[in-house]
């Protein structure tokens, strides 16, 4: 089987970024067919895009799409990306043979918004980065003394090129707190008049490993994600973790985090400050697994129904609200992880 992969978000050094370096890397390493970098899926017998603004409308060969989240429809309100070129890509995600999400969650949101049936969603988790694991004290001392760190620090990860509202890293920043912030990622003018916090811009894999090793916890505020991958890969350095209670953060981090009241970031900031090492083990997923799992998906758009492909299949009128909450809850009951996961989940259990 050839396989066309988009690989244009790799460059982006947000989240989107990571997932698809990552799971690239990790399909690379699998072997189990031909893998070509293109947003052009001609002469392929399945297209992958792993984010949302490299789904076509009219793909020529059966495509996957990774959905991330949904927020700029559940929010729209607070969200630019509303008007008709983004609408579209929801039209093309909704005419993919296979929707690939991080979590029930956002499987969820697909079936209630997009109403894409449950037999297309599949949940494949995120993981951490291999290189992102808990360093040496001569690396934290070498990252601190590069950064100008100081020896104890809270610490947020995230994009800051532009405000996000769910992230609320303004906030975080205005709460009451004892221990100095330090946010991490690439920043833009408005992070960059925030008060009484240290900004170190866009760090390199090793570079964060070791702040987040040095780290006395993680402080994460976001009210809304589709998965939350900083919790882990904090959790992946040996950092304890403190974020809001939020069903998806209920979901990825199974008990290994210290969740605070959404409405509460004083209680967050006092509760991370509180923290005590060790942390709990870190999540046993790794981005093999997801690549496993992912080539699985592949196989099966292949085999897909011919009417899935390129056009769109629209569920029944009321199939998923005909009797509220409910409904969905039993169409995302259908969305079965792929085996890999289950497996892990088992041995949780």
């Amino acid at each position: 089987m050839k396989v066309a992969f988009d690989s244009r978000p790799a460059k982006d050094a947000r989240g989107i970024g990571r997932y698809a370096r990552c799971l690239l890397e990790a399909l690379r390493e699998l072997d189990a067919g031909e893998l070509i970098e293109s947003s052009d899926p001609r002469r392929c017998d399945v297209f992958h895009s792993p984010w949302i603004d490299g789904a076509l409308l009219r793909s020529p060969v059966p495509m996957v799409v990774t959905l991330h989240d949904l927020v700029p429809l559940k929010r729209r309100g607070e969200y630019l990306r509303s008007g008709i070129s983004f609408k579209l890509r929801y039209l093309a995600v909704q005419r993919a043979v296979r929707v690939i999400v991080p979590s029930r969650v956002v499987a969820e949101d697909a079936l209630t918004l997009l109403e894409i049936p449950p037999e297309r969603i599949v949940v494949i988790p995120e993981a951490a980065a291999p290189a992102l694991c808990a360093r040496s004290d001569d690396e934290v001392q070498e990252v601190r003394e590069q950064y100008d760190l100081p020896p104890e620090y809270l610490l947020w990860v995230g994009g800051m090129r532009t405000p996000d509202p769910r992230k609320r890293v303004g906030a975080l920043s205005r709460a009451s707190r004892k221990m100095p912030l330090v946010l991490v990622g690439a920043t833009g003018r408005w992070s960059r008049e925030l008060k009484d916090v240290t900004l170190t811009g866009v760090v390199t894999d090793d570079e964060l490993a070791a702040i987040y090793t040095g780290a006395h916890a993680l402080v994460f505020p976001s009210d809304d994600e589709g998965f939350g991958l900083p919790p882990v890969e904090a959790l992946s350095c040996g950092t304890p973790v403190v974020a809001c209670d939020i069903p998806v953060l209920r979901e990825v981090l199974d008990g290994r985090a210290t969740l605070v009241a959404v409405d509460d970031l004083d209680g967050l900031v006092a509760a991370a400050e509180n923290a005590h090492r060790p942390a709990p083990p870190p999540l046993d997923w790794t981005w093999e697994q997801a690549a496993r799992a992912t080539w699985d998906v592949y196989d099966e758009a292949l085999s897909a129904p011919a009417k899935w492909r390129g056009a769109l299949r629209r569920r029944a009128k009321g199939a998923v609200a005909d009797d509220g909450a409910g409904s969905v809850h039993r169409a995302a009951s259908a969305i079965t992880p792929p085996p890999q996961l289950q497996s892990v989940l088992d041995d949780e259990a």
